[in-house]
C-alpha cells in the first residue's frame, strides 16, 4: 500500500474545487454580467466561456482527487495544478503590470499564486 494523502492536501483539493467551481460557472454562464460587476470589459465572450470550462475541468479534477486516499493516485493531479496555477498567476501578473488589466485581476493573481504555493508545498512533501 502507498503513502496516505495528507489531510492538508485533501482540504486544498476541496477548497480548490469550490473556488474553481464558482469562478468557472461565472465565466461560463455570465461573463458579461460578472465583467460589469468588477469593471472588467468582456470583449470576447467565447474566450471567457472557454476559460470557465477549463476552470470547471480543473475543479472537477480536484474533486476527484479529494475523494482519493493515496498520494500516488493524486500526484499527477498535483503536478497539473502546479503548472496551471503557476502559469495562470504569471499571466495575470503580466497583464496587471503591462496590459492594464482591471484591479480585480489581483484577486485572480493572488488566488492562483496561493494555490501554486500550496500545491508545490504538498508535492515537495510527497
Amino acid at each position: 500500500m502507498g503513502t496516505e494523502m495528507s489531510t492538508g492536501l485533501k482540504a486544498t483539493f476541496l477548497v480548490h474545487f469550490v473556488v474553481a467551481a464558482v469562478f468557472g460557472l461565472v465565466f461560463l454562464l455570465i461573463p458579461h454580467f460578472f465583467g460589469s460587476m468588477v469593471n472588467w470589459p468582456i470583449k470576447d465572450e467565447a474566450a471567457y466561456r472557454l476559460i470557465g470550462a477549463a476552470m470547471l475541468g480543473y475543479g472537477a479534477s480536484s474533486w476527484f482527487a479529494y475523494r482519493q486516499t493515496e498520494w500516488e493516485s493524486v500526484k499527477i493531479v498535483v503536478v497539473a495544478e502546479i503548472v496551471w496555477t503557476t502559469l495562470g498567476a504569471l499571466v495575470m501578473l503580466w497583464g496587471l503590470l503591462y496590459a492594464n488589466l482591471p484591479s480585480f485581476g489581483w484577486v485572480n493573481a493572488i488566488l492562483l499564486a496561493a494555490f501554486a504555493v500550496v500545491f508545490t508545498i504538498f508535492y515537495r512533501r510527497g
